[in-house]
C-alpha cells in the first residue's frame, strides 16, 4: 500500500508498505529513525514510544495502515536541530541514560506527561513512566531527569 505521514516534521510518501507492518519496523528500517527501539514488539516495555496525532503510543502496536496522513514524532523529532530538548538534557544531566535502551522511549513518556502535566507529583510521575522498563538498574535517576525537566530540582 502506499501512504503518506509526516515524521518529525518531515513530508514522506512511501509505497509497498505492507499494511500490517508495524509502525516501528516501518520508523527503524524503511525511515532509518534507530532512535525508536525495538523491544518486545508486544507494547510491554515502552521502548517503542512515539507520538502519533499528538498521543504516546507503542509503535510497535500500530500497523502502518493506520498511520496514512498522520503526523509522527520520535525522539529525534524532540530536538531542534542539533540542540536537545530540556527534556534529553534533563535525562543526561541526571545520569540517567544508563545503557540508553530504555531512554528514547522514557523520554517520549517524559515529555508527553510533562505536555499535559507540567508540574507532576511523584505518583503522577511513576503512573506516566509504569509502561516503560529499564532493565539497567532502579528507576530514581530516570524520576529525577523528569523533576529535573518539570524544574522540581537542581541538575546533580
Amino acid at each position: 500500500m502506499k501512504l503518506c505521514c509526516t515524521v518529525n516534521g518531515e513530508w514522506c510518501a512511501l509505497d509497498d508498505v505492507p499494511g500490517s507492518e508495524s509502525l516501528l519496523r516501518l520508523l527503524r528500517e524503511r525511515l532509518r529513525l534507530p532512535g525508536t527501539k525495538n523491544a518486545c514488539e508486544q507494547g510491554e516495555c515502552g521502548s517503542c514510544t512515539v507520538y502519533v496525532d499528538g498521543e504516546a503510543v507503542c509503535s510497535c502496536l500500530v500497523a502502518a495502515g493506520q498511520i496514512d496522513g498522520s503526523d509522527i514524532v520520535t525522539v529525534e523529532g524532540l530536538a531542534d536541530g542539533a540542540e536537545a530538548h530540556p527534556v534529553q538534557e534533563a535525562f543526561v544531566s541526571a545520569g540517567a541514560v544508563q545503557c540508553g535502551f530504555c531512554t528514547p522511549g522514557l523520554v517520549v513518556a517524559a515529555h508527553a506527561l510533562l505536555a499535559k502535566t507540567p508540574d507532576p507529583t511523584d505518583a503522577e510521575l511513576r503512573e506516566a513512566l509504569a509502561g516503560n522498563l529499564c532493565r539497567c538498574t532502579g528507576y530514581e535517576k530516570i524520576f529525577d531527569a523528569v523533576r529535573i525537566a518539570a524544574g522540581k530540582t537542581e541538575a546533580t
